[in-house]
């Protein structure tokens, strides 16, 4: 079964390190949950495995199918099948949700080829929108969204649903979500939560990063683990997060030390 194995991952920024021999490995199928407080590398986990080049890879491994995702660009990590859905995704104006998306599509399933424009080769404009009708028919997205620009003026709960929305299109073997719960309402969370159960499934592994345990009663992990000091200090069942939500982290991460 294909897995996404991180193995003893130091990361650090501007000199500074940050993750110290972090290892993980998530298999097709599985949801884990990454808690702990701020600052404990759970972002720069998300960045570093996506190859965003402020995050200096130190040493480790990070496997899929046979293949060092660290020896790869972003882009290629991207056709891989890694996804990462943002915590503060970027407004562009003029680029509407439509072009982009299809932009997208081109560039990670297309191989690469057309601009999302109708320019130069890539899946036909025809058949995208077949399947961006699809998509957002399952997560329940009105057809006016593919018209806006991306995200300009969206509220927080708007941003997040385009970025599941990019990441149903993209079918990624692993998606890594960035706080897909900060600074979202109740029913925002309710939202897109269900957006990312109906993209659940035996052929995607997922990692959830999150500080709080709301978001993990719509979105049910079969592992939690507590990152402190750039290291995975704890792991167990949902559990674990109640237990987090009920007691906080302090005792917890004082035990550890």
């Amino acid at each position: 079964m294909s897995s996404l194995a991180i193995k003893n991952l130091r990361v650090s920024i501007e000199d500074k390190p940050i993750l110290k021999d972090l290892s993980l490995e998530v298999k097709l199928g599985e949801i884990h949950a990454i808690m702990g407080p701020n600052g404990s590398g759970k972002s720069t986990m998300a960045y570093a495995l996506a190859g965003h080049p402020k995050y200096e890879v130190e040493g480790g491994e990070v496997w899929m199918d046979g293949v060092n995702l660290l020896e790869l660009a972003p882009d290629e990590r991207a056709r891989m099948g890694l996804f990462l859905a943002f915590q503060y995704p970027t407004a562009i104006p003029g680029i509407s949700m439509a072009n982009f998306l299809r932009a997208a599509v081109n560039a990670v399933k297309g191989g690469g080829k057309g601009n999302g424009n109708g320019h130069g080769q890539g899946i036909p404009i025809v058949e995208f929108r077949k399947m961006l009708t699809k998509k957002m028919d399952l997560l329940k997205i009105d057809k006016s969204f593919a018209r806006r620009y991306l995200n300009e003026g969206f509220s927080g709960g708007e941003k997040k649903r385009a970025e599941i929305l990019q990441m149903a299109l993209l079918e990624p073997k692993f998606a890594i979500l960035d706080e897909t719960d900060s600074g979202l309402d109740i029913d925002a969370l309710r939202v897109v939560s269900e957006g990312v159960n109906a993209l659940t499934g035996p052929e995607r592994g997922f990692i959830v990063i999150t500080h709080y345990q709301r978001i993990l009663n719509y979105i049910k992990p079969d592992f939690v683990h507590v990152m402190y000091n750039g290291q995975i200090v704890e792991s167990g069942g949902p559990e674990l997060a109640e237990r987090l939500e009920e007691q906080g982290y302090d005792d917890l991460i004082k035990a550890k030390q």
